[in-house]
């Protein structure tokens, strides 16, 4: 069969991602946060597009500018001699209560003194591990070898407060002998918080019980050569390798518990980041009403003079006519997208409330089993554009604030035939770990075994799955022996 070469029309259908299809896309899965960043900088870039004002504010700003126009006498709009201050003015003028009175800094500045805030407002700098033992080293008598290696041996401490360098690094950096070293390190170890300078857990530990006046105790031998066997609470073997009763481990056992494992993470601990909800649920009689939230996101609007730049029949430069038509179809775009994004989200949050309607009047208990499709089915959508909005948003509900992604989830089957959420059954099972006794915990099999006396069907994998997703310990991990 010779091989040729000819012309053949098809006629064929596929999708074509335009610039604006996949702008739509993306403002659609991206948090409120991100969007105000993404609209801030359109804001920036593009000149065609602005803020349109609120009507109330408007109308407050004409109110105000015709009161004053109404208080300002005829005479003051006259022009006036400005007033000369002679030199026997300056001579006696207090300047330094004129200096007083303002702050020459480089920041913002401020028309009156009521609305310059206070000095304590300003100092927002949160102390750090490092600034803390810097402070105590500057304290401390040392010579300046020792100063200076003692700021080699902070700089190696992490945020938990261990020492993560070797000594020959440190020596070698210093040019000091490695004993030197090993001195500097033990004076930092007496440092606050206690622990601070360990190498690892067993030294941190020593070092606690060190301060705590328990040296040579039976704490510190635990410590010292049993740290694997308390890992593992062989309570039993340590209490004969210690030559001792199992009640004086256990005791020594609840004050090795009390130390602190990590002595640096009380400087590390981050700012709590608030999570703001994109919409809110609220009950106005036996219906649930909808809500978006718009805070933060302007009202855009192409700016009045480009639009009417684009009726007028002028001739422009080239490139101009060329620049401003992107940027119109650019601004457009994104007004739309964001109308569209907002329309999307209202459609899917009005389904899952009406899908969720006894979780939100009862309870996590009553958490319905529920999918993509079946939202996508009930407003006409892709699943793939419901996983794309359920993406970084909150609820807020009368049960609590929740993810979108939370209230999908599978069901479960029930001695009776019908269907449980599994967030229920996770929920179910942290209410039995909490109410069980410590010292006989209940094993996987037997929390399998009192579901099943809930009408839950569920196996034992199946508990430890959802037990390892709730971050709760095994059997032997949870028993308390005091």
């Amino acid at each position: 069969m010779a091989i040729e070469m000819r012309q053949q029309m098809k006629l064929t259908q596929q999708l074509v991602m335009t610039p604006q299809l996949q702008q739509a896309i993306k403002l659609l899965q991206l948090s409120r946060l991100e969007l105000q960043d993404v609209v801030r900088q359109e804001l920036e870039e593009n000149p065609v597009i602005e803020e349109s004002p609120e009507l109330e504010e408007s109308r407050e700003v004409d109110q105000l500018e015709l009161l004053e126009q109404e208080a300002t006498p005829e005479a003051e709009t006259e022009a006036f001699q400005e007033v000369q201050a002679g030199t026997e003015t300056l001579r006696e003028m207090d300047w330094n209560t004129y200096l007083e009175g303002y702050n020459f800094s480089a920041g913002e500045q401020y028309n009156d003194d009521d609305d310059r805030p206070s000095y304590e407002n300003l100092l927002t700098k949160k102390g750090t591990l490092i600034d803390h033992l810097m402070w105590q080293l500057n304290l401390t008598r040392l010579g300046e070898v020792e100063q200076r290696v003692g700021t080699e041996i902070i700089g190696n401490i992490d945020e938990s407060g261990y020492f993560r360098a070797s000594l020959a690094d440190i020596a070698q950096a210093c040019g000091v002998e490695e004993a030197f070293v090993e001195g500097v390190i033990g004076k930092i170890q007496d440092f606050d918080p206690p622990g601070v300078g360990a190498r690892d857990l067993r030294e941190c530990l020593l070092i606690q019980i060190r301060q705590l006046g328990m040296r040579g105790s039976l704490v510190e031998a635990m410590v010292s050569e049993h740290l694997k066997d308390l890992e593992t609470r062989k309570y039993k073997q340590i209490a004969k390798a210690c030559g001792t009763d199992i009640n004086s481990v256990l005791i020594a056992t609840k004050i090795i518990a009390g130390l602190d494992p990590k002595p640096g993470r009380i400087f590390g601990a981050e700012d709590v980041q608030y999570i703001s909800a994109d919409i809110f649920v609220y009950k106005v009689g036996d219906e649930y009403v909808v809500m978006l939230n718009d805070e933060g996101l302007p009202n855009l609007r192409i700016n009045p003079f480009y639009a009417g730049e684009a009726k007028v029949e002028r001739r422009l430069d080239a490139k101009a006519e060329e620049y401003i038509s992107d940027k119109m179809r650019s601004a457009m775009w994104l007004i739309k997208s964001i109308q569209q994004r907002q329309r999307t989200i209202y459609k899917v949050a009005k389904s899952i409330v009406a899908f969720q309607r006894d979780f939100l009047d009862r309870g996590i208990e009553y958490l319905k089993p529920l999918v993509l499709r079946d939202v996508a089915e009930d407003i006409g959508m892709h699943e793939s554009t419901i996983s794309r909005v359920t993406t970084n948003k909150y609820m807020q509900t009368p049960q609590g604030l929740f993810e979108l992604k939370y209230f999908f989830n599978s069901g479960i089957s029930t001695n009776e035939g019908d269907f449980i959420a599994s967030e229920s059954v996770k929920n179910k099972i942290k209410e039995i770990v909490e109410s069980e006794d410590p010292r006989k915990p209940y094993s996987d099999q037997h929390l399998a075994e009192i579901l099943s006396k809930h009408n839950i069907n569920i196996a034992r994998r199946t508990v430890t799955k959802y037990r390892e997703m709730l971050r709760i310990g095994s059997s032997s991990e949870r028993r308390r022996l005091f």
